[in-house]
Order: structure tokens, then sequence, then C-alpha cells
């Protein structure tokens, strides 16, 4: 698939934004995407408001993007998720009758009168098998909507990209690479990297500073296609010398390379000044 493929994610709960719980979601869905060369493009954090999910998920439907939704699927009153994605895409709550063979089969007549709402989704919706308590979780529109609970959401997660977006890949797995730069304002850098990502606009210039011993110290990362990246590491490097930022290359401090998946692959190869 060329092009940057965009992934998204909504979490969902009061408990979070309250503080009552940490979310585990954003790091298990990181992890999962880059064990398959793709990232997360963005994350929103929403509370249980009805009108302001809503919202968001008429904002996510309108995006060529995939959207990972965590929470809300239960069958309590705070439990919106469902009803919400229908109205934002305009398609009613049916009951799905697979969902409710499962539900029957787990919990006998105790499936109803209130179990069985988690089985009314969206119309046109299919189901996420849950390994945990076999409870499923749905897709829909390229939605996929699993649990709060983070020890079933993950598996969850890793069977929808296997069976969905098996073949949504990257054009090319990025690669990331930086330098730590002492003793320089961040706001002395701003004409090099305006340059940079005018001349590279199809990587990721990115600027941390920070401070140590009381002086500043950024890091500067390239991250993209593996030959560009390295084109534009160099292209930094240099700049940064014939800027007089650095009196030699060797003041600056050179990061292990990482991969794709976030791994360290060994140290950056100097280019010759």
């Amino acid at each position: 698939m060329a092009g940057r493929v965009e992934i998204g994610a909504v979490i969902i709960g009061d408990e979070l934004l309250s503080g009552k719980r940490q979310d585990r979601h954003q790091a298990a869905l990181i992890q999962a995407l880059a064990e398959r060369g793709l990232e997360l493009s963005w994350l929103r954090i929403v509370g249980d408001d009805a009108g302001l999910l809503t919202d968001t998920f008429r904002e996510t439907l309108s995006r060529d993007a995939w959207v990972f939704s965590f929470g809300g699927i239960g069958a309590t009153p705070d439990d919106r998720t469902r009803a919400c994605f229908a109205r934002a895409l305009g398609r009613p709550l049916v009951r799905h009758t697979e969902f409710i063979a499962l539900l029957e089969a787990r919990f006998g007549e105790e499936a109803y009168p209130n179990r069985v709402r988690m089985a009314e989704l969206p119309e046109g919706s299919t189901l996420i098998p849950n390994p945990v308590n076999g409870i499923p979780g749905f897709a829909c529109a390229r939605h996929f909507c699993v649990p709060g609970f983070p020890a079933m959401a993950e598996p969850m997660v890793r069977w929808v990209l296997e069976s969905h977006l098996a073949e949504v890949l990257p054009e090319q797995r990025p690669v990331e690479r930086a330098l730590r730069l002492f003793g320089v304002p961040e706001s002395r850098l701003v004409p090099l990297l305006e340059a940079l990502e005018a001349r590279y606009p199809d990587l990721r210039i990115s600027s941390l500073p920070g401070f140590h011993d009381g002086k500043p110290r950024i890091e500067l990362g390239v991250r993209g296609e593996a030959a560009r990246t390295a084109l534009a590491f160099e292209a930094l490097q240099h700049g940064l010398l014939e800027a007089g930022f650095v009196a030699t290359l060797d003041e600056l401090e050179l990061l292990p390379m990482r991969g794709w998946d976030g791994v360290s692959e060994g140290s950056v190869t100097r280019p010759a000044v």
C-alpha cells in the first residue's frame, strides 16, 4: 500500500480523565504497530459524555484512517461506544445474531435482559474475538472497538492487525537517526531545521530540548525511509558544522540508529568531513 498509513486511537473513560486509572492501551498499541512497521498517527482520550464521544467519532470517521477504540462496550449505562458510534455513522443499532449466540452459550438465561445489550451493534458490524472471556468487540467502517481492559484489548488488537490490516504496510519501514548537541539554544537552530524540512519534506525532523549540567542539550532526530534518512542526517551534521554550532563533528553525540520496530541497531557511522 503506497503512501503513509494513518492509524488512530480513541481511548474512552471518565476514569482516565479523573486519574482513577492510568492508560495502558497507548504503549501496547504502539508496540503492536511497530512490530509491523506501522506507527500511531494520533490519539484521542475522551470521557463518557455522549455528545463529545459522538462528535469524536464523526471526526474520526471523516478521516482516511484505521482507528482503534478502547472501552465503553459493556452493558452498563456508562458504556456508550456502540450507541455513539452508530449515531456518528448514521446507522441503527441492531442485535447481532452471532453475538447473541455467544452470550447465550456462555450465560444461558442470565444473558437476558441486560447482557444481551452488548450485542446491539451498529448495522453492518462484524465481531472481533476475545480470547480472554469470549465476549467480542466489533469492527465497522475501519474502526475496531475493543474492551477497556488491557488484558483483553491487547490480543484483540493483534488479531485485528493480522486479520484486517495484514496487507496494510508502509511503503518503506522507517528508521530513526539522532544526535545530541550541547551548549546551543534551540531557537538558534530554527533556520537550519526549516531548511532541512524544506529539503526533505518526506521525513520527520524532530528537536527535543533539555538541559545538562545547567546548559542546553538538544536531541535532533531524523525519521523516515532508510536511504533518505541517511542523507538528511548527514546534511544535518554538516549543517551544524557549517553554521558554527560545533567546531568538529566529534563534538556531536551520535545515538544508536533505531529500526522500524523501535529497536536500536548499533551506532551511526560518521560521514567523512
